[in-house]
């Protein structure tokens, strides 16, 4: 890796922990040698093999050695997650569509769930009794705004298919 010297000074806070009097990890790190400066002094690891689909930042050049992965993206959220790697990690573009994703994977393994036959325990699997213990007032309340906005959503629906056979 060829060390090239560029000046950053003009990116406000940039070389803030130069400064090796102020260096916070300094109670940690007693015996210095500076030698973290020179860059990498250890071996990357061997490359775990990469035999699913792993999505990784644009911002890096490849595939970290070693990585954790339980499953490959599948389904929509999957779609949605390939979807946000397209964007670079400082954007909404990427981290928004992943949350998004997060979500409709909750939806997409209870319905997994539902197809093999094993109806889940929404109740205990979201900590709600803990909460009725502990909380009850806001588990009433997310209860009642939960409601609320399904009710909402099926009269939207509902209204939407009457105006569409009225115009028929």
């Amino acid at each position: 890796m060829e060390n090239t010297t560029k000046d950053y000074s003009h990116i406000k806070g940039w070389g803030i922990d130069a400064d090796p009097a102020n260096d916070p990890t300094y109670p940690m790190k007693p015996h210095r040698s500076d030698a973290e400066q020179t860059g990498y002094s250890w071996d990357r690891p061997t490359q775990q093999p990469v035999d699913i689909e792993v999505l990784k930042s644009i911002e890096r050049p490849n595939v970290s050695a070693v990585f954790g992965i339980s499953s490959p993206p599948t389904g929509l959220s999957g779609m949605i997650r390939r979807f946000a790697f397209k964007y670079s990690e400082s954007s909404y573009g990427h981290w928004l569509p992943l949350i998004l994703a997060d979500r409709v994977n909750i939806v997409e393994g209870v319905l997994d769930d539902l197809m093999h036959g094993h109806v889940p325990n929404i109740f205990a699997e979201k900590g709600m009794k803990a909460e009725w213990k502990h909380n009850p007032k806001g588990l009433v309340q997310k209860i009642a705004i939960t409601a609320l906005i399904v009710t909402a959503a099926v009269v939207y629906v509902k209204s939407r298919e009457d105006s569409s056979e009225d115009d028929d």
